[in-house]
């Protein structure tokens, strides 16, 4: 890879604040292309549920980095990061200057700051961790990663299943601590990326997402989800643990009513967007976080230069 900065632009914001009503009206306008930056949005089939664009926006405006994995696999951040920058170097190539948009900061930092070269893990041990999950549960996990990893170990609630079972993971396959390799220089591609965050009061992001969720629902989100739990992916996937997924998964293992699931998936998504909100305002101080009013003319400069 050239040691040459790549350029791009992130719009960045928690779900529902309207990041791609946003940046379709700016990509159309200039041809640009869009980097979708959302963990969920990569996977195959789930469509309604993480308000993937649809294929007659993807048809007006090129969007990468969605449906670029397949169930069962499981993505990640560092192959995000990859597959982002190559695409961005060939958006550079002829001259654009991509839109990276999203929701998922980590995938973010992961292209702007690096990340360690982490091997993966061996074939099998990843059935045995979900064995052991299964027959133990997460605690007596993340007792076993006290014992191999303490400086991990100290880090990660007792609860956070896939992270542990990441940190075991490696573990298990390299003999050496999931903390010791994230030690290693990180392996970076230079990108020069000015970050704006979409901001929307509270009140009114709370009743958007209300709004949001129940046209999923109309949409056919539960249908999704009956295909997502026909997959019988390890409760551990990503896409299992995704919000407002889990909580329909729930009411169809017969945990809970319909009634019940809609309320608790409104509820973790509303705590999800704070969570978002939060992240940003703590991980990337320097951007700019203003209203779609203000933010879109800001952003239309970058491609009138």
């Amino acid at each position: 890879m050239s040691d040459q900065a790549l350029s791009a632009v992130a719009l960045m914001g928690a779900t529902g604040t309207g990041k791609s009503a946003l940046a379709m009206r700016l990509c159309a306008q200039h041809d640009v292309s869009i980097v979708c930056c959302d963990s969920m949005q990569v996977y195959q089939g789930l469509d309604i549920g993480s308000a993937k664009p649809t294929m007659q926006e993807r048809q007006q405006v090129r969007h990468a980095l969605v449906d670029c994995c397949q169930l069962p696999d499981v993505f990640s951040a560092a192959r995000w990061a990859r597959e982002a920058a190559e695409f961005i170097r060939q958006e550079n190539a002829r001259g654009v200057t991509p839109l990276i948009v999203g929701g998922s900061g980590f995938y973010l930092r992961a292209l702007l700051e690096g990340f360690a070269e982490i091997p993966g893990e061996d074939a099998g041990v990843r059935q045995q961790l979900e064995r052991w999950q299964r027959e133990h549960g997460t605690p007596w996990l993340h007792q076993r990663l006290r014992q191999c990893d303490p400086t991990l170990a100290e880090r990660l609630h007792v609860t956070d299943t896939q992270r542990i079972m990441r940190a075991l993971g490696v573990f298990e396959s390299t003999g050496t601590p999931l903390s010791v390799w994230q030690q290693q220089a990180p392996a970076r591609v230079p990108v020069d990326c000015p970050v704006f965050v979409l901001q929307v009061e509270r009140a009114c992001l709370r009743q958007r997402l209300q709004q949001r969720f129940m046209a999923m629902m109309d949409a056919g989100w539960l249908d999704e989800v009956r295909w997502l739990a026909a997959q019988q992916l390890p409760e551990t996937h990503p896409a299992m643990r995704a919000v407002g997924y889990r909580q329909l998964l729930d009411h169809l293992a017969g945990e809970c009513t319909l009634e019940e699931a809609v309320r608790n998936g409104i509820t973790a998504t509303r705590r999800y967007a704070k969570r978002q909100q939060t992240w940003f305002a703590h991980q990337v101080p320097h951007a700019v976080f203003a209203s779609a009013e203000t933010l879109e003319p800001l952003l239309a400069r970058v491609w009138q230069r």
